[in-house]
Formats: structure tokens, C-alpha cells, sequence
């Protein structure tokens, strides 16, 4: 695994198209968020990363400031920016009720998630999974990307539970109000 981490080191999928760059989710930076288990750029700890590299697989705390007024709903997306890929791999993808202030540890679970989260499809699967880079490949950021809506997530086309995560991202229409991002980093 090394020798491949080594090989593909300079591929990765970068900034340009994560959930933050598309014209539709763009929106005015007045949210704040943030985690009591790390800071902005700082390493994940090992609970928050994947079961099959020693980690618990439990989605971190994550906190943010009051939504704007006329958020309807939160959409939360977690992408790895730095896959050796075209794009950046989605984690997770959550909408959220805007009366929530905080998510707890484990709250963005598939089986089991909190009250007033609605878990997507990601790359991986459906909730939370944690980080579990290539060994050797190097840091990868991963990118907790909070929007707060001014009207539902469009489900007519196709349910957003079934939905591909691109999918989702696409179908947003309402103003976006405010967004905050916060990013986590770990390597093996």
C-alpha cells in the first residue's frame, strides 16, 4: 500500500470541485462552524476515521452559529479533496433542521442518526464514513461544508434518499443564505 500511496501522490482531486465551488451552493460566509474534537486544518483523531484502519467510524461534534432568518433547511457535505480521483469523494452528505445548533459525536450515523437529520448517499454509502486514506499517499483534507437553505432540497425529480450525492448538490435551487466550512486532516 506504500508503494501505491507513493505513486499516486500527486494525484488528487483538489479544491475546484467540491460541494463549496458550485455556482449554486455559493453563498455569503456568515456561519461559523466548528468541533470540540478539532480545529480548522487540525488532525482528526483516530475514533472519527474508518473501522478498517482502527477507527470507530463515529462522526466528529460539529457546532455552528445561529442560521440565517429564512433558513429552512441545513445541508451538510464532508468531501476528500485530496483522493487520487477527478473529484473529490463525498463522506457524508446530511440535511439538517435548521432548530439544531450542534450534531453530537455519532449523530450522522447511517443505522441510527439523530433527530432531525436525514442522512444521503455519499461515494462510500448512506451516513458517516470516516476517513481511511491510501497509506503512504499523504495528508487528505477532508472538507465539512455546512449551507443553510432557503427553501427544501428539490425531491420531485428523484427522492434525495436515493439519490447520488452530485445528484443532490445539482438539484439545490434555493438561495443558498449562509455557509461555513471547516476542515480536518489525516494521514497514514
Amino acid at each position: 500500500m506504500t508503494l501505491l500511496g507513493r505513486l499516486l501522490n500527486k494525484r488528487r482531486a483538489g479544491d475546484a470541485h467540491t460541494a463549496w465551488n458550485l455556482p449554486n451552493l455559493r453563498g455569503p460566509e456568515v456561519l461559523s462552524l466548528t468541533s470540540d474534537r478539532f480545529g480548522d486544518g487540525g488532525t482528526m483523531p483516530l475514533e472519527h476515521c474508518a473501522r478498517n484502519i482502527g477507527g470507530d467510524d463515529t462522526s466528529p461534534h460539529l457546532a455552528w452559529t445561529r442560521p440565517p432568518g429564512g433558513t429552512v433547511q441545513l445541508l451538510l457535505v464532508v468531501e476528500d479533496i485530496d483522493v487520487p480521483l477527478t473529484r473529490p469523494a463525498v463522506h457524508c452528505a446530511a440535511l439538517i433542521d435548521p432548530s439544531s445548533g450542534h450534531l453530537a459525536p455519532g449523530a450522522l450515523s447511517g443505522r441510527q442518526p439523530a433527530a432531525g437529520v436525514r442522512v444521503l448517499r455519499s461515494t462510500i454509502g448512506r451516513g458517516y464514513h470516516g476517513p481511511a486514506p491510501i497509506k503512504g499517499h499523504g495528508p487528505h483534507r477532508y472538507v465539512f461544508q455546512l449551507f443553510a437553505l432557503g427553501a427544501p432540497v428539490d425531491d420531485t425529480a428523484t427522492p434525495v434518499d436515493r439519490a447520488r450525492p452530485r445528484a443532490v448538490l445539482s438539484a439545490v435551487t434555493a438561495p443558498v443564505l449562509g455557509r461555513a466550512r471547516l476542515t480536518g486532516v489525516f494521514e497514514r
